[in-house]
């Protein structure tokens, strides 16, 4: 059989680091090990019945059986504009200042294709959510990376970016809570953020999604609160993690209209839009009693909690995350972040992402999701302490 070429687009997108993590798990299991996977981003729970229900309902309707408008249904827009008014108290006009994707990777990956040029600057956080970088190099721009340090509660600093970065830069990301770090941002930050990108004409791109998930009664911010921010950027927002929809593929970006112009031009020329029964149920889920919410958020802080206070009792120096599912916990000395990864695989059978997977600043961590039980969560613990890497608090 003939073997066709593949374009030089594809070649030079970024290796999946987290391929290689999935194959040694698999090689690991094959073997018959019980492994608990704490390396992954999958919500382990299920859709809430109100949504589910919402969605066997819309799928009966026949009206739902053609294609959706393009841009997506009015009835979600508007949902999505009574949601962030409510829940963050932001004003936003839901035929203009809204764009329904499939998915917030999706958006994530189409906005440098929509706004950027080849050789043009965006500035992404390290460590940070890889697929940044898959949308960079399919609009062929070039990232400076904002390094996020543990002594700056993984914020970037931008008064060590360079000045001509800052002049050359179009484009920011940032995402708060954050993956990997679990770190909140403060309202404070994102007033300093809105002052750069007027300065410098920077778009800034707020990936939102684990925006629902805080711990200690600490709501995260939205990017939209700060003032101005709707007139410079744009917020990116998902399902899957706030509804457990991640199987669904749907979100939304929200903010500045000449960005939800350019995403909904690249998605005409890209989708017929998403099954409209799935965007009722999408809309059910934004209107309807928040309760489910609260309730997810709370049983991440109890498997936090389980988690950290068991990894401090066995003399691992490790801090709580302060939002999303996430834990960023320093590796002991004498290992870098993939050898000691591959080291509670192999001896312990406990799975964890390698911070160099998130960028060169991610090397010295690793990222452990709070995605299974709380008694999983305390086995892990318990096979780790087994390894005697850590002297034991008393």
């Amino acid at each position: 059989m003939k073997n066709f070429e593949q374009s030089d687009l594809l070649k030079r997108l970024p290796k999946q680091f987290f391929a290689s993590l999935v194959n040694k798990v698999a090689n690991v299991m094959a073997e018959g090990h019980d492994v608990i996977n704490l390396g992954q981003g999958n919500p382990d729970q299920p859709t809430p019945p109100h949504i589910v229900k919402a969605l066997q309902q819309a799928a009966e309707d026949p009206r739902n059986h053609k294609y959706s408008p393009f841009r997506g249904h009015s009835f979600l827009k508007k949902a999505v504009a009574r949601f962030y008014e409510r829940e963050y108290g932001v004003t936003v006009n839901p035929d203009k200042e809204v764009a329904i994707l499939f998915g917030g990777k999706a958006g994530l990956v189409e906005i440098p294709q929509c706004l950027l040029n080849p050789g043009d600057t965006v500035l992404v956080p390290d460590p940070g959510y890889p697929d940044y970088w898959s949308g960079v190099e399919l609009a062929r721009a070039n990232m400076e990376m904002m390094p996020l340090r543990a002594e700056r509660h993984f914020l970037p600093n931008y008064e060590e970016i360079p000045e001509e970065v800052k002049q050359a830069a179009k484009l920011m990301f940032l995402n708060y809570p954050n993956n990997p770090t679990g770190a909140i941002a403060t309202a404070e930050f994102f007033e300093e953020t809105v002052a750069l990108a007027k300065k410098h004409d920077i778009c800034v791109v707020h990936d939102f999604a684990y925006g629902a998930i805080g711990f200690n009664g600490k709501k995260p911010v939205s990017f939209l609160q700060a003032e101005g921010a709707m007139d410079i950027g744009i917020e990116i927002y998902t399902f899957s993690k706030t509804y457990n929809m991640a199987g669904w593929r749907v979100g939304f970006a929200v903010g500045n209209e000449s960005v939800i112009e350019a995403i909904n031009l690249l998605q005409d020329h890209l989708y017929v839009s998403i099954f409209g029964a799935i965007q009722a149920a999408a809309a059910e889920a934004l209107l309807a009693s928040q309760s489910c919410v609260d309730e997810l958020s709370e049983l991440y802080e109890s498997r936090r909690n389980v988690l950290i206070d068991g990894l401090q009792k066995i003399g691992w120096d490790v801090k709580a995350p302060e939002g999303s599912f996430f834990a960023w916990l320093p590796v002991p000395e004498g290992y870098t972040s993939e050898q000691f990864a591959d080291l509670l695989l192999e001896e312990a059978k406990v799975v964890v992402a390698p911070g160099i997977g998130f960028g060169k600043y991610g090397e010295g961590y690793v990222r452990v999701g709070l995605l299974t039980d709380k008694d999983r969560l305390q086995e892990a613990v318990n096979r780790i302490e087994k390894l005697n890497l850590f002297t034991k608090n008393n």
